[in-house]
């Protein structure tokens, strides 16, 4: 689906070059997702136990070298404190503390092989829930194409859309750009609070390359356009202006929640995926296209019976 001005339009992704104009700069995010889902028995009872690892404790920055991480657990309420977790030959885990606000637990990693090698023959990806699939296929189709730096729990949805041939049009004819923002429950918690004003975001690392930085600013510069590959490229570039009033580059942090009202500095059009309510996705997708016509165009994706969520369809909106 294209969007622009009050127009809605149907296309193919393949077709996404067509909508594009000469010297239209394309950034994405080539984060990689990390097989976090790990799967673990309580010791003493014998019973399974799900971790998702989302970030270092003491950091909001992936690091294989963190011995101490914050997690998920599934069921919770098997994951108390002194808990511990044993992952057969490859060690164990034990449980620090919990955070009854977030749900969330800090845990201790004892681990008898290195981190990666450990999440390579224990983890899998974290694949939403509804998805409803645990094959070698989904695992391989939740990463994309051009991913390349580790750290992510959830992918950037928006760049699964990308094929390698369609990508090598696009850098044939447009500057396509790349930095990181590893995605994590920032991105992916749902609102829950009751107004928007108390909604709690979650800080995510990113890393914009100095080259990237120039592209952008010079295209800027020249009233050319900047097309952001899904909201973590938003928050990244925003965010860097926002903290810095300007786009610094190398490594930086954002817990930035883009809520209707909030002046964009640098992206002008956006490919996102159709998201799902209460998400701050969808709120960050409002502030940018108008509320009224991201509105309108998710009422004429229902009535075409547009698939939604991380393997569904794309939207190319650009800002009022």
């Amino acid at each position: 689906m294209v969007v622009r001005s009050d127009t809605v339009e149907h296309a193919r992704f393949t077709e996404l070059p067509e909508y594009l104009r000469p010297g239209d700069v394309i950034v994405l995010n080539e984060t990689r997702v990390i097989a976090a889902r790990i799967f673990g028995t309580v010791r003493g009872a014998e019973r399974p136990l799900e971790v998702l690892l989302l970030r270092p404790s003491a950091s909001a920055r992936y690091d294989p070298a963190a011995l101490r991480w914050i997690a998920l657990a599934k069921p919770g309420r098997k994951a108390r404190v002194g808990t511990q977790v044993a992952f057969g030959e490859l060690g164990n885990a034990l449980v620090t503390s919990v955070d009854p606000r977030e749900g969330t637990r800090e845990i201790e990693l004892r681990l008898h092989v290195p981190f990666e090698e450990f999440l390579e023959r224990c983890g899998r990806l974290p694949l939403p829930p509804y998805i409803h699939s645990e094959t070698e296929e989904a695992q391989s189709d939740y990463q994309t194409v051009f991913a390349r730096t580790p750290g992510s729990v959830a992918a950037p949805t928006a760049a699964l859309h990308f094929t390698k041939p369609l990508l090598a049009r696009l850098e044939g004819a447009h500057d396509v750009c790349k930095l990181s923002l590893d995605v994590g429950l920032g991105t992916f918690r749902p609102i829950k609070a009751a107004s928007l004003d108390e909604h709690h975001m979650h800080a995510e690392a990113f890393t914009i390359p100095a080259e990237t930085v120039a592209s952008v600013e010079r295209a800027r510069a020249e009233g050319r356009r900047i097309i952001a590959c899904g909201t973590t490229v938003v928050r990244a570039l925003e965010g860097s202006v926002a903290r810095h009033g300007r786009l610094a580059p190398g490594p930086d942090i954002t817990s930035l929640f883009i809520t209707p009202g909030f002046r964009f500095r640098v992206v002008d059009g956006l490919i996102t995926n159709f998201h799902l309510p209460e998400s701050s996705l969808l709120v960050l997708v409002s502030a940018f296209a108008g509320r009224e016509r991201i509105l309108k165009a998710y009422r004429t994706a229902v009535e075409l019976e547009y698939r939604f969520f991380s393997f569904g369809d794309a939207m190319l909106v650009f800002r009022e």
